[in-house]
């Protein structure tokens, strides 16, 4: 069948990316089947029966497969750049009303609950937030590079991104670093990826060394990132490395010129000097090195209109002020079980038996489980209930126990395969906003993917987070699962006609 345009109509079976549709079906099985496997012991039910996990999660699946068919064959795809704008002010609203009218669980403020249903607006955020980035980005004439379009982007992400961090949702909220790689896809300088990078590893080195260290490293960085760019990097080794490594033993000649003020052993002008020299920290003397050292660099920036340098100083200063501000934002903004997470995380404490319990205990499921694992039903850390919350944040360590090593390929190598295709479809896309809509699907559920299996491992902290498709839990699956078919729907919009 032809369109009065020429372009002919193609059916549902040449238009759906099946492969991505396939993928979902097998990992919300894999999940209903390991959300089973968790909870079998301590809730003796056939894996049907409504009042235990794995009949409650079927239930979300009956209705997350009727989620997906209203999007695809309901909802006009050509819709959502329309209703972007009115259904992102509405999911703000929700993220705030939350906070005032939601209960609490576990510490966070970010549930309704009507009756035996629990519902979640941060999972929805993602869906509204995609809308909006691609909305905003897909229009004529949007140059990322332009400040202007580059702050209006930022807000977007920000300003639920924040709402969530009020809400003591740490782990959602870290999921919106990862719409970096689509502004990156879109033409953003690597060099703001690089830059959040170091952003980590300052707040890292000052929590476990100390400010000192963090800002020796930010000005070694700062330093080689300009003469590389400016092609002067054999000054940066005459000139900048032994300053560096002066700076680095100031510490110890400090120490080493400080006599030992002991009264009635040493005169009273060398217990004075003593004592002054005790007054001059190490921290002040790199800071003070630093500030001789900036104007110098930012007047042969200025004359030789250098934007770079212009930039890279401005973003040391920037990262000065941010390992100043960790204790503040480590003591004040985040909560005392996150602070005891990333504290053990980091190796500043050891607790097995606390906050540390699960990752400990997840860790030992996982490897147990060896080539093969112990088989369905027979992981006995998921048996006895060892791992807490093993049916939602810690439902990986199931399938390492249960499925081992092979298992865990399996699943990991599904996502990827989804992600993949995802992307691919993406850049065949002739529309910017169905392009931009896939990059960031692809970057949600990396992130979600990434956090929840290091935290599982212990390379990241426990901050609560799902496995999409997999973890139990209504809003998940029904975020996810709009999540992706709205763009599925949006891809085969594009391919019914040519």
């Amino acid at each position: 069948m032809r369109s009065a345009g020429g372009y002919r109509n193609r059916g549902i079976a040449k238009t759906i990316d099946w492969s991505l549709v396939f993928c979902w079906l097998i990992l919300i099985l894999i999940g209903w089947a390991n959300i089973y496997a968790s909870v079998h012991s301590s809730e003796p039910a056939s894996i049907f029966d409504f009042a235990s996990r794995s009949g409650k999660q079927f239930v979300w699946m009956a209705t997350a497969l009727g989620i997906a068919l209203f999007i695809l064959f309901v909802v006009p795809p050509r819709i959502y750049e329309g209703a972007s704008v009115p259904i992102y002010a509405f999911v703000l609203f929700l993220l705030v009303a939350v906070i005032f009218l939601g209960i609490e669980v576990k510490g966070s403020r970010s549930w309704f609950e009507f009756g035996p249903v629990r519902f979640q607006p941060a999972e929805i955020s993602k869906i509204s937030t995609s809308l909006m980035l691609a909305t905003v980005m897909s229009q004529l004439g949007y140059k990322i590079g332009r400040l202007k379009d580059f702050i209006i982007t930022a807000l977007i992400i920000l300003v639920p991104m924040l709402i969530i961090v009020g809400q003591s949702e740490t782990g959602s909220a870290l999921v919106y670093v990862g719409f970096i790689f689509m502004l990156y896809r879109e033409g953003l300088t690597g060099w703001l990826i690089f830059m959040v990078g170091m952003a980590i590893l300052l707040f890292i080195l000052t929590l476990t060394a100390s400010p000192f260290v963090a800002i020796l490293v930010l000005a070694g960085v700062a330093s080689l990132c300009i003469c590389l760019y400016s092609g002067r990097f054999r000054w940066w080794l005459i000139l900048c490395v032994p300053a560096i490594i002066l700076m680095a033993f100031v510490p110890n000649i400090l120490e080493a010129l400080t006599p030992v003020p002991i009264e009635g052993e040493l005169p009273a002008e060398e217990i004075v000097e003593a004592s002054l020299i005790s007054k001059i920290k190490p921290l002040y003397v790199l800071l003070g090195f630093i500030g001789l050292s900036i104007p110098f660099a930012a007047f042969h920036a200025f004359r030789e209109r250098n934007r770079f340098t212009q930039l890279a100083i401005v973003s040391a200063i920037a990262g000065i002020a941010l390992v100043f501000s960790v204790d503040f934002l480590f003591n004040e903004v985040l909560q005392d079980h996150q602070r005891k997470r990333i504290e053990v995380l980091l190796g500043m404490k050891e607790d097995p038996s606390g906050v540390g319990y699960n990752v400990n205990q997840s860790m030992i499921a996982i490897g147990s489980g060896g080539f093969s694992g112990k088989g369905y039903l027979n992981g006995t850390q998921t048996t006895y209930g060892f791992v807490p919350e093993q049916s939602t944040d810690f439902i990986f360590c199931t399938i390492g126990e249960e499925w081992g090593f092979m298992g865990c390929t399996i699943v990991i190598l599904l996502y990827v395969f989804l992600m993949w295709r995802i992307i691919k479809d993406a850049e065949r896309s002739r529309e910017a906003f169905t392009r931009i809509y896939g990059y960031c699907v692809a970057c949600c559920i990396f992130m979600h993917l990434f956090i929840n299996i290091g935290m599982t491992i212990g390379l990241m902290p426990v901050i609560g987070i799902p496995l999409p498709f997999i973890s139990y839990g209504g809003s998940s699956l029904w975020g996810f699962t709009a999540l992706l078919f709205i763009f599925i729907a949006l891809d085969r919009n594009e391919k019914k006609y040519f």
